[in-house]
């Protein structure tokens, strides 16, 4: 099983209902499990910002929802991200990074730089994934900061571990 399995396995093991997802190469394997998952719902959207109210609503609804975004998102974000902030709600978002590690795309370093500071900013905390090893044991300690600590908290998936897009 690959890690990207391992980790759709480990969200719906721990209860998350509603994944939602800009389109994504670093999230395909994830989004493609969610999809063809009757179990679960798989809800595209239009910009990343609408993830952080479905993820509101659905914590009001009595469900547990994940925002599946890449880093260039996180800036889309910031004003919804009063909504969590304001209205403590637990919040969890996973990151696919750019602008790191073996970046080609100069354009993603801005935004790729920004994540964590602009996080930070409203209350998100970050914990970072650099190795397949790692993957497992930080979504479980994510998930317990958010659901039972009702925390925001951003997983950034590395360019180490996603590997670098070559252009």
């Amino acid at each position: 099983m690959s890690w990207q399995e391992k980790l759709f396995k480990t969200l719906k093991n721990y209860g998350i209902k509603i994944f939602s997802y800009v389109p994504d190469a670093g999230h395909k394997v994830l989004i493609d499990n969610a999809i063809q998952d009757s179990s679960v719902i798989a809800l595209p959207l239009t910009s990343e910002e609408e993830g952080i109210g479905i993820a509101a609503g659905s914590y009001l609804g009595g469900s547990k929802a994940v925002l599946l975004m890449q880093s260039s998102g996180v800036g889309n974000c910031i004003n919804q991200l009063s909504l969590i902030k304001h209205g403590q709600f637990p919040f969890l978002t996973i990151i696919t990074m750019r602008g790191e590690f073996g970046e080609g795309n100069p354009w993603q370093f801005a935004m790729g730089e920004a994540v964590v500071p602009s996080l930070k900013s409203m209350g998100v905390s970050s914990i970072k994934i650099e190795k397949e090893e790692d993957v497992e044991s930080t979504v479980k300690a994510a998930l317990t900061m958010v659901f039972k600590s009702e925390k925001s908290v951003a997983i950034l998936l590395s360019q180490k571990l996603i590997g670098a897009k070559v252009f």
